[in-house]
């Protein structure tokens, strides 16, 4: 009985070990389909200047930073982003809160989604699912459903184009209750 089980013993060591061999060329051929950032960061705070003065801060549960093995470098943001927007004198023009973000290093673009909600100075509250802000032309966008709230109105549409700061937008496709003021 103690020869049958050394006897099971060589050969199970002998079969681990011949068995486990990689060559390298084997594992560079596998596909690389799964990418991995290349920083990680938790409840991280970014600011964005301009000649000293305070312009944009983003604020971010959780960042995830890809740039290797992509066309473009991207950071997702994955547990939500709170984006504030400074005026010249450093005061809060407009706040976007969503509930994930990516953002694309050399286009300069930011995609939101997921309860997303923009409020001016004002104010005037924007929601929809879908938004894109473009850092370059300070532009917010959407081809989504769109519902603006004010003081007095509530307009609904499909698409919306706007300065980054919300004080001016163009609503396309409006459905809604809006109140006409009367020239007389």
């Amino acid at each position: 009985m103690l020869v049958l089980f050394r006897c099971i013993v060589i050969l199970t060591g002998a079969l681990l070990f011949t068995s486990c061999t990689n060559d390298l060329r084997d594992v560079m051929a596998l596909p690389k389909t799964q990418l991995s950032p290349n920083q990680i960061g938790d409840t991280v705070t970014m600011l964005y200047t301009d000649s000293a003065r305070l312009k944009i801060m983003v604020a971010a549960n959780r960042m995830l930073i890809f740039t290797e093995n992509v066309s473009e470098p991207f950071t997702i943001l994955p547990k939500g982003v709170f984006v504030t927007f400074f005026d010249e004198r450093e005061n809060i023009s407009a706040t976007l809160k969503a509930n994930y973000g990516i953002r694309y290093e050399n286009s300069k673009r930011m995609e939101v989604k997921y309860a997303v909600e923009v409020i001016n100075s004002e104010g005037t509250k924007l929601e929809t699912e879908r938004l894109v802000w473009d850092e370059n032309s300070k532009r917010i966008y959407t081809d989504a459903f769109v519902k603006i709230t004010t003081a007095t109105e509530i307009i609904m549409g499909k698409g919306m184009e706007s300065n980054q700061d919300f004080s001016k937008y163009e609503l396309k496709q409006v459905t809604g209750q809006i109140q006409l003021k009367n020239d007389e």
